[in-house]
């Protein structure tokens, strides 16, 4: 088993990893949208606070030896459900034809004030 604490300037600034790599399957955190280069959060519209975090989960998988085309599911963590139809939009854009499994919570509020967090799992 490995532990990714940091990958460029995401770092865990918790008790947690990044990410943990076991048995050729790369679990990912739940991520938000935090710029990788100047740690800054960005706040914006779902579609921008989405594709953030997806960057950074594909950021993330790189780090680990994987990339985007691997991952097998992703939950969705949502402040406001009547946003799922705009992420999914932002999803599709993202993963084109291909369809990980997908998960999606509904919950009143999220660290920050984020409006989204994804967590992924991913093959190697």
């Amino acid at each position: 088993m490995e532990s990714i604490f940091e990958a460029g300037n995401l770092k865990s600034n918790g008790h947690y990893a990044l990410a943990v790599i076991h048995q050729n399957t790369v679990y990912v955190s739940g991520q938000f949208a935090i710029d990788p280069i100047t740690q800054e959060k960005k706040f914006g519209t779902i579609e921008e606070e989405t594709l953030q975090v997806l960057s950074n989960i594909e950021y993330i998988l790189k780090k680990a030896g994987s990339h985007k085309g691997k991952i097998l599911k992703i939950t969705l963590y949502l402040h406001d459900i009547n946003l799922l139809d705009r992420v999914d939009n932002v999803c599709q854009g993202f993963f084109h034809d291909y369809r990980p499994a997908r998960s999606v919570v509904s919950t009143t509020e999220l660290h920050y004030g984020f409006q989204v967090e994804i967590e992924a799992i991913a093959s190697l």
